[in-house]
């Protein structure tokens, strides 16, 4: 960690110096004992898990930096990420108070005006090596290849609240949300805000998508609100990808592995968004064109064209 100039440690492990001494420091304690071919120090496996991820590079290459071999280092990124996955609780959550609640709202509402909006939720695909059996063709997804289709819900400072990482690539969205905690805790009225999804989500009171067909300036008004501050979570997936190559380029690793790293890397994001850790050039990605739901409820339309004729 001394040998590297500030910008070149950044460029190799996609962090700061400073948050990865802060990962260690969050971590080492769970790292401490002996991995295969003998002791590793904590701050060595966390580099190690870092640079695979982070440079996308097959475990080969980095275990050659790290003079490990390849089996040494998917031991060492397991036991990376099942360290940081302890931390969840504390770096992956909902706001739960009303001052937290409130600050997240006023923060989507800063963007352009949008009210009562506590996050922005979709999914993305994250590629994996063919899955055999019976059950490997429900992990092709529309556009032919395997994934597991991960949704998120970011808030307005492109981090992730929530997320869910273990669904096959053939499920749709609006399954995943139908079937997930979160949905749960809306119907429970456990937030003051809203959600705002694509047209793949039913149109529900606590979930608002865009109007198909537009007819009067209020609801194109509308729209238009909803694309820029819904494109939040598309903006997240970016810079969650662009400092992560491998949620690009896709895991090589086994199955349940990959659903590890997922929530890994997603608390991983966090620290560096709250530590103002930011990275250069981060695109924003929508690679989920959505099935349009045919499911939204008549509560949903009418909430939603209530809050057009008021708001817009």
């Amino acid at each position: 960690m001394e040998e590297l100039q500030d910008h070149e440690f950044k460029s190799k492990y996609r962090f700061s110096r400073a948050t990865a001494s802060f990962i260690i420091d969050m971590v080492k304690n769970s790292l401490a004992g002996d991995a295969r071919g003998g002791f590793i120090p904590p701050y060595l496996k966390v580099l190690t898990a870092i640079r695979t991820w982070a440079r996308g590079e097959i475990q080969d290459d980095a275990g050659d930096l790290s003079g490990m071999s390849q089996p040494t280092v998917s031991l060492v990124c397991k036991q990376v990420a099942l360290a940081i996955v302890s931390h969840r609780a504390q770096w992956i959550k909902m706001p739960r108070t009303d001052n937290e609640q409130n600050k997240v709202i006023a923060e989507f509402y800063s963007l352009c005006g949008f009210r009562q909006v506590i996050g922005a939720i979709d999914c993305t695909h994250i590629r994996i090596p063919k899955v055999g059996g019976d059950v490997g063709q429900y992990y092709i997804n529309r556009k032919g290849y395997s994934s597991i289709n991960v949704q998120i819900v970011s808030n307005a400072k492109l981090e992730i609240m929530d997320i869910v990482a273990h669904w096959r690539g053939s499920t749709h969205d609006s399954r995943i949300f139908n079937e997930s905690r979160i949905k749960q805790r809306f119907e429970d009225g456990e937030f003051k805000g809203r959600l705002l999804g694509d047209s793949g989500y039913a149109c529900t009171p606590y979930l608002f998508t865009p109007v198909l067909h537009p007819a009067t300036n209020k609801e194109e008004m509308y729209n238009r609100a909803h694309i820029h501050t819904r494109n939040t979570v598309e903006r997240c997936f970016g810079v969650w990808k662009q400092r992560f190559r491998c949620l690009l380029r896709g895991f090589t690793t086994k199955l349940d592995n990959s659903k590890l790293y997922i929530v890994a890397l997603a608390i991983l994001h966090n620290i560096a968004m709250h530590r103002e850790d930011f990275i250069e050039h981060a695109e924003i990605i929508d690679d989920n064109v959505p099935v349009i739901s045919l499911n939204s409820s008549l509560r949903g339309n009418s909430a939603r064209a209530a809050f057009i004729t008021e708001n817009f």
